[in-house]
């Protein structure tokens, strides 16, 4: 080969090795929403601040949090279950215990399953109409002092 073709020939293999690194960085990225947005919970302690993803589409609701190994505290995902309804949710393939806040489409929670069981199958339901479901990693509510009734504040509400 010509020094020249040597030259191109390696900044070609440079350019093909940093396309598969970005490639494969997507590709084995975790499933699941993408936008995040800031929601609020005010309790009798105060307001709370979180930074969740938003679960739109079937595909997002139905994969959710699933096959992460870790939540961060003060993180989560919404999923917005609209038009208002019963909502039923399991734990299948989520590694990670989590609260469940059930949230009414006034913004108003309406029921929290807490310290839900890793990888269980076993349904857990709203137990009423509910416009939305947070998740947050298990402990929250205690944490916080989350509780039916309080109001979450983000624009699926018509708030924030």
């Amino acid at each position: 080969m010509n020094p020249d073709r040597d030259a191109v020939w390696s900044v070609a293999k440079g350019w093909l090795a940093a396309i598969l690194v970005i490639v494969f960085a997507v590709a084995s990225a975790p499933v699941g929403a993408a936008s995040f947005q800031p929601l609020e919970i005010v309790t009798r302690n105060g307001v709370q601040v979180f930074s969740v993803e938003i679960a739109t589409t079937e595909q997002e609701k139905q994969t959710g949090l699933m096959h992460r190994k870790e939540l961060a505290d003060g993180k989560g995902m919404l999923f917005d279950f609209n038009p208002e309804q019963e909502v039923s949710m399991w734990m299948k393939n989520t590694y990670v215990s989590l609260d469940m806040i059930f949230i009414r489409a006034d913004g108003r929670i309406l029921r929290i399953a807490e310290n839900t069981e890793p990888m269980s199958t076993r349904i857990i339901s709203s137990q009423g109409p509910a416009r939305a479901v947070l998740e947050v990693v298990a402990g929250t509510a205690q944490k916080y002092g989350i509780r039916p009734g309080d109001r979450v504040g983000h624009p699926l509400f018509g708030s924030k």
